[in-house]
């Protein structure tokens, strides 16, 4: 009988193979992590624009506060003519009127000059006043527009999923969602989709809601699922995604809060505008789930179907 091929020498094989594949992996993250480098400065651009445009609107706002105050003391803002010169008298508030003849000849008394402590008084009542004249404070995010720009949704990869050790019905997931380490994410899907098929797959995350405890354990994120009372499936983010992509609203250009208030009940109020259309693509009142220049989300089979 002859004897099969050496054992040493199919081992020595298969590393070789497996040092080759590790060699791949390595190009592929190092592929991502530049990629993902160059999207937040694109993302941080964007922001800053957004916040430029604020600050003018503001400033407008101010200016156009500041003239009609200066009007409403008295301040003239007329160009005079004296002689061949113009003279544009914008900054002190017309004079007195004399009561008198006499006291516009200056006949009359003067009165006497104002104590120490009664200028000290008008000085600090003229501060106190330009204090009061200050820009209002502006009114917090929690106040703003109720709409999914509030809402923090990001591409992520979940890296490991296991079963709640103390829950039947709950999957415990170590979700990358571009941030320094994984966020843990406890979900309800034990019952709609395989363990196996939770394993290293993209899906689409809630990342502000405020942290909550369940059975014991704290999550993180929410997954966002097409979901009706007898099937749910994971939003996917579509090819080219990367962990951490923003899902962007065309038409709803806002900035997320940094973490829902859950006495505001944002995300009560959008939840129920978020639907796969026909298409079965993920919508916010017919806006796509986007992410900038790779394509829209979408569920697998589920249309027209709530989405939370």
């Amino acid at each position: 009988m002859s004897s099969g091929p050496n054992p040493l020498v199919r081992l020595e094989q298969r590393a070789a193979e497996a040092d080759q594949i590790i060699e791949y992996l390595k190009q592929q993250v190092q592929l991502l992590k530049e990629k993902t480098v160059a999207q937040a400065s694109v993302r941080e651009e964007k922001r800053l624009m957004v916040e430029n445009a604020r600050l003018k609107r503001d400033i407008e706002a101010l200016k156009t506060q500041l003239l009609e105050k200066e009007r409403l003391r008295g301040v003239k803002d007329v160009a005079m003519a004296v002689g061949d010169a113009t003279v544009q008298c914008t900054s002190k508030p017309a004079p007195p009127k004399a009561s008198t003849p006499a006291a516009s000849a200056g006949a009359a008394t003067k009165s006497p000059p104002p104590t120490d402590s009664e200028g000290k008084k008008k000085k600090a009542e003229k501060k106190g006043g330009e204090k009061q004249e200050k820009k209002p404070a502006p009114a917090p995010q929690e106040d703003a527009t109720v709409d999914v720009s509030r809402l923090d949704m990001r591409v992520g990869r979940i890296v490991r999923a296991e079963k709640h050790p103390d829950a039947d019905s709950l999957y415990v997931e170590q979700v990358d969602v571009g941030e320094a380490a994984p966020r843990t994410v406890v979900s309800g899907l034990v019952k709609h989709i395989p363990l196996e098929q939770m394993q290293n797959r993209m899906a689409v995350l809630l990342c502000n809601l405020k942290p909550a405890k369940m059975r014991g354990v704290v999550s993180q994120a929410m997954v966002m699922c097409a979901s009706s009372p007898d099937k749910v499936e994971i939003l996917d983010p579509p090819s080219g995604s990367a962990p951490g992509d923003r899902v962007i609203f065309q038409g709803f250009p806002g900035e997320p809060d940094k973490e829902l208030n859950p006495k505001k009940k944002v995300w009560e109020q959008v939840q129920p505008d978020l639907r796969t259309d026909g298409q079965c693509v993920a919508t916010y009142k017919g806006a796509a789930f986007e992410i900038a220049d790779k394509g829209v989300c979408k569920a697998q089979t589920m249309s027209n179907s709530g989405i939370k």
